[in-house]
């Protein structure tokens, strides 16, 4: 067995690099070797540049022309992690980002996309995101700077959305390419209705800046080699940036200073085969010569209306208008986009056991085990942490022990994720964390590669740890054979004082149960191993399960807290059934559990974690007789998301009735939105 020896990093989800990650999923020999390879982006999805002006006319919606990012990557086994980059050190080399720890390379693949260029004082189309989240607000009548065939296509599309833009041109013609292509472009915006101001100084105001592009400015201050006009990188017709055998770069960010190329991404994709080639080469035999890239001379473009019509171009050439030209177009980027859907390509396995907390081992073979242990058969009642010992203070001393296989490629953001959820152990029996150990347990793989992941999983400990003002004490580490992958377990230690401390339960007659958030992560990310998870859904779910929920301890005991615990393996139900004591009966409102978003919709598909089936008894609860009624009729959905199970889940707090709703008042100041009162305790 091959274990990864070196680190490929592929800086930027641009066409470049997600056909280049098409190609390793339809023919891994392609990949290289012992490599492990990690894919950064900004966001989850990449946008087709082809079908953008169509997602502008409203004739696509977002997720006809997203590429999931995630997806693609756990198809072709490359790491995914969502960032932002802000820079390269090179004599380090790490790649820098935003809000956490770089990460290191062996062999470093930019291809980051553009920004406009001569954007001051309005809105730049690139990058798209920031522009799309305005057009949604945007006027009705727009001023447009630019001339070339983005800003020509962008206004058609504009106006076939129901706007009523204005092209200013800075000189007195379009910038199309020849005269033909020029009469072509002016034809279809006069059919349009879209006028044109030539001559337009920069010091008119517009609305929006389509003037060309540029490559992001930390390019530029890497110290690599770049374009004095644009900052795009100089490199070597093999993509190898000049100067710097390790880096390369493609698409938007690159320029061949041989036969330079404008931004388009009709190069980008042509040069992804050559990249392929030459990474493998690079990493693989480091000595051998790398393949040159001998870019085609001109590309053909098709410029559409926003609906009915498209003029061709070709060197000096053009033809149209034409409704077959747009129908030839609409078949083009349709045919792109398939070839990244699940079945288009090898690779799509049989279906995969959930991880993080999805992956503990179900409730009966668990305490059928702990009861053997007990004499007579007697367990004690379960609760979130065990009281070690009173301090010389006079608090308890708490200790939990939680963590599973790694529930995202991400190791710092997984190491986040699983010390928050362990630690909500702790903060579910009222408790301040104290101190952390850590033990981790890293793939079989080159020593530099072990100590990259144990840096990152370290780094995302202390992410949660560290503005806590907790220390993490050390630990141990464990390589794991026969291919097992990164884990992380942690020893979580807290203290209490005994008069505020929170068991489970049991309830009091004159209280209610209050959900923290909303619960749905173990059917999410399921169906995200299935590849039927909406990337936005998975990018909600990480952002609430990243929620630290510390500031809630004092809240709740300041609101007369008595009994809690966090919503984790056995589900919604499970954890609620344990908080009643012999011949309690609570009654539970369906109606005010809330699901992350996507969840309720998988779970109608018929999506489930692996762990949810033999959560599945506490639903004899629910029957007449049952320590669980409801207020109102649950549906098979409702029940469903009820036995889910959670990794990162809500607490679930016991508080008097009449104080509820001013603890939930300040829960939403505190940005849990969605906390509620999910039941109230009918018997003792």
């Amino acid at each position: 067995m091959s274990h990864p020896r070196q680190l490929l990093l592929l800086a930027g989800g641009g066409h470049s690099h997600v056909l280049l990650l098409r190609r390793w999923l339809m023919r891994p020999q392609l990949k290289p070797k012992d490599t492990a390879v990690v894919l950064v982006n900004r966001g989850s999805t990449a946008l087709y540049s082809g079908m953008v002006p169509g997602l502008v006319a409203r004739l696509y919606g977002p997720g006809e022309c997203a590429i999931d990012l995630r997806d693609l990557c756990n198809r072709a086994a490359v790491a995914f992690v969502r960032a932002e980059i802000t820079g390269i050190d090179l004599p380090r080399s790490q790649l820098l980002l935003k809000g956490r720890p770089p990460l290191a390379f062996d062999r470093l693949s930019l291809d980051v996309g553009c920004q406009t260029r001569d954007a001051e004082g309005q809105l730049g189309v690139k990058p798209l995101e920031p522009f799309l989240r305005w057009l949604e607000q945007a006027p009705a009548s727009l001023l447009i700077r630019g001339g070339g065939a983005a800003a020509v296509e962008l206004a058609l599309a504009l106006r076939a959305r129901g706007h009523q833009p204005k092209l200013l041109l800075r000189g007195e013609q379009l910038h199309l390419g020849s005269p033909a292509a020029n009469r072509a472009g002016e034809l279809l915006l006069a059919e349009a209705g879209v006028p044109l101001s030539r001559g337009v100084g920069p010091e008119m105001p517009a609305d929006l800046a389509c003037t060309g592009s540029q490559a992001p400015p930390w390019l530029v201050a890497s110290g690599l080699p770049c374009d004095p006009v644009t900052g795009r990188i100089w490199t070597e017709p093999s993509l190898a940036v000049e100067g710097h055998p390790r880096v390369f770069a493609s698409g938007d960010c690159g320029l061949l200073r041989r036969d330079p190329r404008p931004a388009s991404g009709v190069w980008a994709v042509r040069a992804a085969p050559l990249l392929a080639v030459n990474l493998k080469r690079s990493l693989e035999q480091p000595g051998r010569g790398l393949r040159p890239w001998h870019p085609q001379a001109r590309a053909l473009q098709l410029l559409g209306d926003g609906g009915t019509r498209a003029v061709a171009f070709y060197g000096s050439w053009s033809l149209g208008p034409s409704r077959w030209l747009w129908r030839w177009k609409q078949r083009i980027d349709r045919r792109f986009m398939e070839g990244f859907a699940r079945g288009a390509a090898m690779g799509d396995g049989e279906e995969m056991a959930c991880r993080g907390c999805a992956a503990k081992v179900a409730a009966d073979p668990l305490q059928g085990a702990l009861a053997r242990l007990q004499p007579e058969g007697h367990c004690p009642p379960p609760e979130d942490a065990a009281v070690l010992a009173p301090t010389r203070s006079g608090d308890l001393l708490l200790q939990s022990l939680d963590g599973f296989p790694a529930l995202v490629d991400d190791p710092w953001l997984n190491a986040r994720l699983t010390t928050l959820h362990a630690s909500s152990d702790l903060w579910a029996c009222g408790a301040q964390l104290q101190s952390v150990q850590a033990l981790v347990t890293l793939p079989e793989s080159a020593a530099s590669v072990q100590q990259e992941l144990l840096f990152q999983t370290l780094a995302g400990v202390r992410s949660v740890l560290d503005p806590l003002g907790v220390p993490l004490l050390g630990g141990h580490t464990l390589e794991g054979r026969d291919g097992a992958g990164l884990g992380l377990s942690l020893s979580v230690n807290g203290l209490v004082a005994p008069d505020q401390h929170w068991p489970k339960g049991p309830l009091q007659g004159d209280q209610v149960l209050i959900l923290t958030r909303p619960i749905g992560t173990g059917v999410l990310f399921a169906a995200a191993m299935a590849g039927v998870a909406k990337p936005q859904w998975i990018d909600a779910a990480l952002e609430t399960m990243q929620q630290n929920q510390a500031p809630l301890v004092e809240l709740l005991r300041a609101y007369g807290c008595s009994a809690c615990t966090d919503v984790t393996g056995f589900g919604l139900l499970g954890h609620l059934i344990e908080m009643l004591g012999a011949g309690q009966v609570v009654e539970l409102n369906p109606g005010a559990i809330a699901a992350l978003p996507g969840a309720r919709a998988l779970l109608e598909q018929g999506q489930a974690s692996t762990l949810a089936p033999s959560n599945a008894r506490a639903l004899a609860q629910l029957d007449r007789g049952g320590c669980v009624q409801l207020s109102a009729p649950a549906t098979a959905v409702d029940q469903q998301l009820w036995i889910d199970p959670q990794t990162c889940g809500p607490l679930l707090a016991a508080l008097p009735a009449f104080r509820a709703e001013a603890a939930l008042g300040r829960m939403r100041e505190l940005g849990f939105d969605q906390a509620a009162v999910i039941a109230k305790v009918l018997a003792a």
